[in-house]
């Protein structure tokens, strides 16, 4: 005797679905080249037709005799007609919160998530069925030979026939699709979740293991996929436990990667978290724990690199993984520390070389860099300690906020270069200042937050609640949330009594890691953000290289510029 699903398991039910049925017409058939002409699309749940969109669109560009001759859509016809930075947000809305269908979506998907990214809109990562990959999933080959559309429509009798014009296309799939789920319902298939688990990506052991989730709250917190030696095999963050793991084994999950290790997984464990922050960092120290070979991410506190000052009479730039107090970071990469360090040195007369020179110097034979006027040779004897010193001073007084004269030292270079029309030397010195006043200024902020012991803040949780977080030297020791109605200060109090201890090391972060500094520095400057209490003020030095942001930002936009007409 089977048992009768839940209405929970069985997930969203299809009669209580909204879906929009979408068609675009294009120039081509390239999502990165070609532009959008026209959208239609229709908006249905229950059988019932919700409303309809359609306009043709301005591709602001000429559309291929071909392309007219098969869709009868000409250039005089959308001359006039919206362009897509008008158009996208207007279908964004009327989308929005349903599942998107279409016929190939790979190719209308395509081009609406080129859109969003050439119009500087995220995307919204809805469901997505395509009725070509459903109707391959339940006709035979006897039955349709071809899951053309209009094949499609000859063969249910569709009252709408596709005309290669938008919303026509759209009415027409809207009927398709409807056809395609009175086959799909006396198999089972009651659910969105299962609608999508029944695409042919989806192999039967993926689907057998869909009860690894049925343990799992309705909660956002950390999860973990194990594997059958207790390995850790994956771990990710949702807002919704139950219903984020359940999508890997649903259509929803294409990722190879991870649909290989689903079939290695034998259990699904969880962590119940506050709040987003909370899960993130709870998530960054599994990572760092564990590391999962199937998170592409996984993050090492070790990862990062520092540049700090030796400790001799001249000292020079090292590249370090343990940073002492005053380095310069944290970097991402080797190579944007090289980069960085190259900056520095064509802001400071620090020496290049790693040799080690004695306080009375030697005498040794100069470099090259020594006739180029890029260092005043003290390994030859040629400085001294007390004539070097000023160089050091300037880094450290540089890292740490106090004086950003080295930076106008390099902008002045950067003038100078393009006065003298050495345009290609000014981009690269760019590039390199640029890339050192970014870290410049993250290793501070990042700094700056490390060195308060303890920050309590708040946020509202957008159901008129607030959501807490206790921060100590840079690290999250504790969250909890008050409920829309809950006196906070109580919360607030058993939040710190019961918070992690914190003792801060040696370093700029005071032993927190880079990654874990930098997602509660996010949060906090999230707009809503408040502080409710402080140990002591947090704060940014006077002389940060924040003040130099702007020019980041135009340094930016012309070497966009630049690579823009270079090609």
């Amino acid at each position: 005797m089977n048992a009768q699903l839940s209405f929970d398991e069985l997930g969203t039910p299809l009669r209580d679905t909204t879906f929009v049925v979408f068609d675009l017409e294009t120039t081509g058939g390239r999502a990165g080249d070609d532009a959008v002409t026209e959208i239609g699309a229709v908006k249905i749940r229950g059988g019932e037709v919700l409303g309809e969109f359609a306009t043709l669109v301005d591709p602001e560009r000429g559309i291929p005799p071909q392309v007219v001759a098969l869709t009868g859509i000409t250039q005089l016809m959308v001359t006039g007609a919206p362009r897509m930075d008008t158009v996208l947000p207007a279908f964004l809305e009327f989308a929005a919160g349903a599942v998107l269908v279409a016929h190939n979506s790979g190719f209308d998907v395509g081009f609406m998530k080129a859109a969003c990214e050439r119009h500087g809109y995220p995307w919204p990562r809805p469901s997505v069925v395509c009725t070509v990959r459903l109707a391959r999933r339940v006709l035979s080959r006897d039955e349709a030979p071809s899951c053309r559309l209009g094949a499609l429509a000859q063969l249910f009798g569709t009252a709408t026939q596709p005309t290669h014009r938008a919303l026509d296309d759209a009415r027409a799939t809207v009927e398709v699709l409807h056809r395609l789920l009175e086959r799909v319902g006396p198999l089972g298939v009651q659910s969105l979740e299962e609608l999508l688990a029944y695409l042919p990506e989806v192999t039967p052991q993926q689907r057998r293991k869909r009860e690894l989730a049925a343990h799992l709250p309705h909660e956002p917190g950390v999860y973990l996929f194990r594997g059958p030696n207790e390995e850790v095999l994956y771990v990710g963050t949702a807002s919704d436990l139950r219903k984020r793991v359940r999508q890997y084994f649903t259509a929803s999950e294409g990722r190879r990667r991870l649909r290989e290790m689903v079939a290695l997984a034998v259990r699904v464990d969880s962590v119940s978290c506050a709040h987003s922050l909370e899960a993130e960092v709870r998530e960054l120290r599994l990572l760092s724990a564990h590391k999962p070979a199937y998170n592409r991410r996984s993050k090492n506190p070790q990862h990062a690199w520092w540049l700090t000052l030796t400790d001799e009479a001249f000292p020079r730039l090292s590249m370090v993984r343990e940073p002492r107090t005053g380095a310069l970071g944290p970097f991402r990469s080797r190579r944007a520390a090289e980069t960085a360090a190259d900056a520095v040195l064509e802001a400071l007369p620090l020496r290049a070389c790693n040799q080690r020179i004695p306080a009375k110097g030697q005498r040794g034979t100069p470099c090259a860099l020594h006739e180029l006027d890029r260092c005043a040779a003290p390994c030859a004897g040629k400085q001294t300690a007390e004539e070097y010193s000023p160089a050091v001073t300037a880094l450290r007084a540089l890292i740490a906020g106090h004086d950003v004269a080295p930076l106008h030292g390099l902008a002045a270079q950067l003038d100078d270069y393009a006065k003298a029309h050495r345009f290609e030397d000014a981009a690269g010195r760019r590039d390199r200042m640029a890339s050192l006043v970014r870290v410049l200024d993250r290793g501070q902020r990042l700094a700056a937050l490390a060195a308060v012991p303890e920050l309590v803040a708040a946020r509202p949780d957008k159901e008129g609640g607030w959501e807490f977080a206790v921060v100590r030297h840079g690290r999250l020791a504790s969250a909890g949330v008050a409920r829309r109605g809950t006196r906070y200060v109580p919360v607030v109090e058993a939040l710190i009594a019961s918070a992690e201890t914190v003792v801060p090391l040696d370093g700029p972060l005071k032993g927190a890691t880079p990654e874990e500094a930098g997602l509660v520095l996010r949060w906090l400057n999230q707009p809503g953000t408040r502080l409710v209490r402080c140990t002591e003020p947090w704060s940014s030095p006077a002389a940060s290289a924040g003040s130099w942001r702007t020019w980041v930002e135009l340094a930016d936009a012309g070497r966009d510029q630049y690579r823009e007409y270079d090609h």
